[in-house]
């Protein structure tokens, strides 16, 4: 577990597939900006568009690059709770620190089942599991008395919460245990996050800004407040902008007019609409960045 910012890394691809070599250089700058987890093969690193041994040559990749300088956790969700206990246990055995595992979609499992599902992974594996919790993308909600009951497994130890629904989100706080790690599943929502006892974000942002992204949350966590919450509304407009269209497009967008080359998204992700992408252009001019691309 970690306290602080992961990057919710995009993949960048080419022709042939994964482009390792620019993986490479962006964990390397990614470690020297202070990011403080890497958070490979999520909904950011385009995970639902990869074939199953590029998920894993990914993961492989990316703790062996990484070489436990921070920790490395693997996205291994599915809905399919078999292939979800293999990939799991392949990461466990690469390295990983820790496992992302995002609600079953499509299936629309009860909460019963979402125990029965969450709890076959859990006793398959040795390492720390965050629950990944995003409705808008799987069509299914974890309530907070269900997660309550899966922060009883010894390997279920956080839950990144992307509901949107910061009162969810208190209800959480106030079920679960103090060891039991919060982090933000939304950019937007960090510091009202830690406010309530989370322990940092998810993030899609850092793959731009990751020293202000880890400073946001290191200031919180070190009492400085004000300084967390002006990092928050400064960077708000530019948050924005990275969700007009749907995440990862803007992202991999806006890496790429800064020169970082990450290539585009893979069908059924497109490029970004001229209009929009102005849009981005003009919040990064304004936050000072420079546009190269």
């Amino acid at each position: 577990m970690f306290k602080g910012s992961g990057v919710a890394i995009v993949t960048p691809f080419n022709e042939q597939g994964i482009d390792f070599e620019k993986l490479g250089e962006l964990l390397e700058w990614h470690i020297s900006e202070s990011t403080d987890a890497i958070i490979i093969c999520g909904t950011t690193g385009e995970s639902a568009t990869m074939s199953h041994e590029e998920r894993k040559e990914a993961i492989k990749f990316t703790v062996e690059k990484v070489a436990n300088r921070i920790p490395v956790i693997a996205g291994t969700g599915s809905n399919n709770t078999s292939y979800s206990i293999e990939l799991s246990q392949y990461a466990e055995e690469v390295g990983v620190d820790g496992l992302l595992v995002v609600t079953p979609y499509y299936n629309k499992a009860t909460q019963r089942g979402l125990i029965e599902h969450y709890t076959a992974i859990a006793d398959k594996v040795n390492i720390p599991i965050i629950v990944y919790n995003v409705p808008g993308r799987t069509g299914l909600n974890i309530l907070p008395s269900t997660l309550f009951e899966l922060s009883k497994h010894p390997n279920i130890r956080g839950v990144k919460e992307a509901s949107g629904n910061i009162a969810q989100v208190a209800e959480i706080a106030r079920l679960v245990d103090e060891n039991f790690y919060i982090y933000s599943g939304n950019d937007d929502m960090v510091v009202p996050l830690l406010s309530l006892g989370g322990h940092g974000v998810i993030s899609v942002v850092a793959n731009i800004l990751p020293k202000d992204t880890h400073n946001m949350v290191k200031y919180f966590l070190d009492g400085d407040i004000e300084a967390s919450r002006k990092l928050q509304l400064n960077m708000k407009p530019l948050i924005d902008a990275l969700f007009i269209e749907v995440n990862p497009i803007p992202v991999k967008e806006a890496m790429n007019i800064l020169g970082m080359n990450v290539g585009s998204c893979r069908l059924p992700l497109t490029n970004m609409s001229n209009e929009n992408r102005q849009k981005l252009i003009d919040e990064m001019k304004l936050y000072g960045m420079e546009i190269r691309g």
